[in-house]
């Protein structure tokens, strides 16, 4: 079906039996002295689901975005359909066919659907016309391809699940047949992953090509065809992944084995070490996100938060690291009451034994513009040993970075180099080394491996066990529910700020959880 939308279908006719849907072609692309894509060769069949996995940094994104349009390559060649092409940007890459849907949604939250799909793809400066067009093609769409979502909701009041939809449909309405889908799971309910799978078989089945880029090998697993794999800038592999499993998988995406599960013996819990009683703590706006919210952390032991992004889990861990105000309810530290809220208080905690690893490294965790050696300490540069007033030992400050990126395996292993320099997964460990090595009573932790590539996640998870072995108490919040289960000796369940069941992961499986984080209690579960 031809695209419904004013935009020129550029797209070539198919060589003669061609089977394939993409080809590249020795694409290079550098920035500076980083050479993120090296010679690099993909071909995608028609009608398959192709997954793109590797490290940080391994060159995926670069990749897609020269598909897409974002980039241009150095060199190299592009053919869709057996046939060569420019893609200059990414309305080339819609009249080719080429649709994307960014891990975080390109959609305007106070829109309607109707007006998300149809921004941009006008058929005239009157949109009645237009938007009457559109009902009826969504309406088509979502028939076909299990797609159903209120086209007349207003963005914001959609769950993320749905605004996900509307993003593929803004695809398909454009007349992609090609899709590339930048991690899309991640801020998903087990349910609504599931869905998102049988919506990907059913656009594959109808002749669609779907591009994967995850970091998640049991989804890669599950959906794809064929799968292949980057490591530091080159294609290293690409296999039907019918002939491969997680384990190679891992391995091929840096270089050596690697432990894809969490070994950890049972816990030894003991005294209450952190409790937080009937919380209730409102967002900037003024909306309350924690309601009433109870639960204890004992010495040695890891009590995991699970549920979809959004849900209160934000605004729970700053109350608790003394960042937000709490409106009613109490938190007690050591059985000592900090809930007294004062400009100070998150320093005053740190005194106390609470160490905090935010979810947002960049926003909260790190001053990317300090070196690596002042985030180091950053928070705790008013400790003794780092000097008196306004005088800082620097030599001090500097031997406590090399002990930590020794210890915690940072790269480049390089003191006076700018925090923005490193990698994801590299930062998040200048912050994870910074606060488990002062060895706190209470570490709570949100996202540990956010953006993290499987080498750093293997290393990450052993740091949090051995915290526990050592008769720390752990709070973990985590949206990725298979790090929940592994790392955590019980699991409470977030949903619309409040707590709605507790599981043992030994015993939990994926549906139960799924269901609690979609807000259904225990015993609807149970049914």
């Amino acid at each position: 079906m031809a695209s419904p939308t004013h935009q020129t279908d550029q797209r070539p006719s198919p060589a003669a039996g061609s089977p394939l849907a993409i080809e590249l072609r020795k694409i290079n692309k550098r920035f500076g002295p980083v050479h993120a894509n090296k010679d690099i060769d993909l071909a995608v069949k028609r009608g398959s689901v192709h997954g793109i996995v590797g490290e940080n940094g391994a060159g995926k994104s670069t990749l897609m975005s020269i598909l897409y349009g974002f980039y241009h390559a150095d060199s190299g060649e592009v053919l869709v359909g057996g046939q060569p092409v420019t893609i200059n940007n990414s309305s080339d890459a819609l009249a080719l066919g080429i649709g994307m849907v960014h891990q975080h949604f390109m959609l305007v939250d106070n829109f309607t659907v109707i007006e998300n799909v149809i921004l941009g793809a006008e058929d005239s400066a009157l949109l009645d016309p237009s938007i009457d067009k559109a009902r009826r093609e969504l309406q088509r769409l979502a028939d076909e391809y299990g797609l159903a979502v209120p086209a007349d909701a207003v963005i914001e009041d959609l769950s993320v699940g749905q605004q996900q939809r509307v993003e593929i449909l803004k695809a398909l309405y454009r007349g992609a047949d090609i899709l590339i889908l930048d991690e899309p799971t991640g801020v998903l309910t087990p349910a609504e992953a599931d869905h998102l799978f049988k919506v990907l078989e059913t656009l594959r089945d109808e002749g669609k090509t779907i591009i994967l880029i995850t970091h998640k090998l049991r989804e890669i697993m599950a959906i794809t065809d064929t799968v292949s794999v980057m490591r530091q800038g080159e294609m290293v592999a690409t296999l039907e992944t019918t002939q491969t499993s997680p384990e190679q998988l891992a391995e091929l995406m840096v270089g050596r084995r690697v432990l894809l599960r969490v070994e950890k013996g049972p816990a030894k819990p003991g005294e209450v070490l952190l409790e937080i009683e009937n919380l209730v703590v409102a967002d900037d706006l003024g909306t309350e996100r924690v309601k009433g919210v109870s639960l204890s952390v004992r010495a040695g032991e890891i009590l995991g938060i699970a549920g979809v992004a959004g849900n209160g889990q934000s605004e729970l861990l700053e109350a608790v690291a003394g960042m937000r105000a709490v409106r009613s309810g109490a938190i007690r530290l050591n059985g000592e009451d900090v809930t007294a809220q004062d400009e100070d208080s998150a320093a005053d905690l740190r005194r106390k034994g609470l160490a905090h690893v935010p979810e947002d490294r960049l926003r909260m965790g790190l001053v990317t513009n300090f070196y690596e050696w002042e985030n180091a300490i950053l928070g705790y540069h008013g400790e003794a040993r780092y000097g008196k007033g306004v005088m800082l030992n620097v030599d001090a400050a500097r031997a406590e970075a090399r002990r930590q990126i020794e210890k915690f395996d940072i790269r480049p292993a390089d003191t006076d180099l700018k925090t923005a320099n490193f990698s994801g997964g590299n930062q998040q460990k200048i912050v994870l080394a910074r606060e488990m090595e002062r060895d706190p009573d209470v570490l709570i932790v949100g996202q540990p491996t956010r953006g993290v590539d499987i080498g750093a996640i293997e290393f990450i998870h052993g740091q949090i066990v051995k915290m526990r072995d050592a008769g720390k108490a752990i709070l973990l919040v985590s949206v990725e529910l298979d790090e929940i289960r592994a790392l955590s000796d019980r699991i409470v369940v977030l949903f619309d700020g409040r707590i709605v069941g507790e599981a043992d992961p030994e015993t939990a499986d994926e549906g139960e959880l799924g269901l609690l984080m979609a807000g259904v209690n225990q015993k609807e579960a149970g049914r």
